[in-house]
């Protein structure tokens, strides 16, 4: 197999940054497909042979059909060898592409179980893998059937949206058609499912061939939902290793993976463990790596970087090359972000020799704390939680699609 190949990559988000050196570094030629507002953004310009930008990330027929005639004028000149997603959004644009250019890689009908929610239930339910009872929004006697027979309060999600973006809660029948009613011709777009009260999880994991070569599970302090609707401060910890939680989740990822058809990519996986009967449920996945500076939180756990190694993953498997991930730490990380009332907050209250990371971002305040102890990294987390409450926090309503 020739050592220079030619990577698409496709993000329209500013994420990756990592990814696109690493895949230059290995000897690659390395396109970046991007939104036009994203044209000046902070890209690793070094690393990239040529950007090429869109319009609109949508995707809907026609603008997947302009993306296609674009790449069928570039190929005329230059051959892509692979396409790789970086965002949950380009998913489909990817496997569109793939599908249409034959080129290897996740096609269409399996893109659809990390992309549609309702597609990711019907066929982890198949698969024996629990999940919250769920009821697609197309035939208006099977919801009523399913608002009669299974006990609210009930979620009304998107089924192509990421993180808490676009959920609605709903507690009775009554309140359920007005919602139904106001989604107008996009109903069928959405799902409804039932609301398990508990802790959520997320296990964030490396694929080759089908193998899991690594996977670190996590908590989220609070729930994505209750941040995204209630303003609150985002936070995640390890779980603690070779537990029966750890292993579980790792085993149900495994399932879900292999359920799904993943092949080799990063992913993102996230479960309920319910608060009545202690059982983990399956909630979604992606392959991409997990937003929100959660691969920050695990590469100082682990020492592994999600996004580097993806991208040598991505590059042996092109090339036929063997591939060996480095041996992984066992230390307890921890992940705080909020937004700020302040433009550039001040991060000095936050000494702690454990803090190893910071966020520079505008009206952000966000960190990293680090220990060999899991009881140093929650009262840290909790510490400076009480902190950013009190002196910090602002909320926004959810945006319509989350920047990570």
């Amino acid at each position: 197999m020739e050592k220079n190949l030619s990577f698409l990559c496709i993000s329209c988000f500013l994420k990756g940054q990592i990814f696109l050196r690493a895949l230059k570094a290995a000897g690659n030629t390395v396109y970046l497909v991007t939104k036009k507002s994203l044209e000046h953004a902070d890209w690793p310009r070094e690393s990239l042979d040529d950007l090429f930008f869109l319009d609109t990330d949508e995707n809907t027929p026609e603008n997947l059909n302009q993306l296609s005639l674009g790449l069928a004028h570039l190929m005329r000149s230059r051959k892509i060898d692979r396409i790789v997603a970086l965002d949950d959004f380009d998913v489909e644009k990817a496997a569109y592409l793939r599908e249409e250019y034959r080129i290897p890689g996740m096609g269409s009908t399996t893109a659809r179980y990390f992309r549609d929610k309702l597609a990711m239930r019907i066929q982890a339910r198949d698969a024996g893998i629990p999940v919250p009872e769920f009821s697609p929004l197309f035939h208006d006697d099977d919801i009523r059937h399913y608002a009669r027979e299974v006990k609210g309060p009930w979620l009304v999600k998107p089924r192509s949206e990421a993180s808490a973006t676009g959920i609605k809660k709903i507690h009775s029948e009554e309140e359920l058609w007005p919602v139904l009613d106001g989604l107008g011709e996009n109903r069928h777009r959405f799902l409804i499912e039932s609301f398990k009260p508990g802790d959520v999880y997320h296990a964030d994991a490396l694929y080759m061939q089908g193998k899991a070569l690594f996977c670190r599970t996590s908590r989220y302090l609070t729930p994505p939902f209750d941040v995204a609707h209630g303003g609150g401060i985002f936070r995640s910890v390890t779980v603690d290793f070779d537990t029966w939680e750890d292993a579980s989740l790792k085993e149900l990822t495994d399932k879900v993976m292999k359920a799904f058809g993943m092949r080799s990519s990063a992913s993102h996986t996230e479960f309920i463990k319910s608060r009545e009967t202690g059982q983990f449920y399956f909630l979604e996945t992606s392959s991409r790596v997990g937003g929100a500076h959660l691969s920050d939180m695990i590469e100082k756990s682990s020492g592994i970087n999600l996004w580097h190694e993806w991208a040598m993953l991505e590059d042996a498997v092109a090339k036929d090359l063997r591939y060996k991930i480095p041996a992984p730490r066992k230390d307890f990380a921890g992940v705080l972000i909020s937004l700020s009332r302040q433009e550039h907050p001040d991060m000095s209250p936050f000494q702690a020799p454990e803090v190893v990371w910071r966020l520079a971002k505008k009206n952000h305040v966000g960190f990293i704390v680090q220990s060999p102890e899991k009881k140093r990294v929650l009262e840290l987390l909790d510490e400076y939680a009480a902190i950013v409450q009190r002196d910090y926090l602002a909320s926004a309503p959810p945006p319509d699609h989350p920047k990570d």
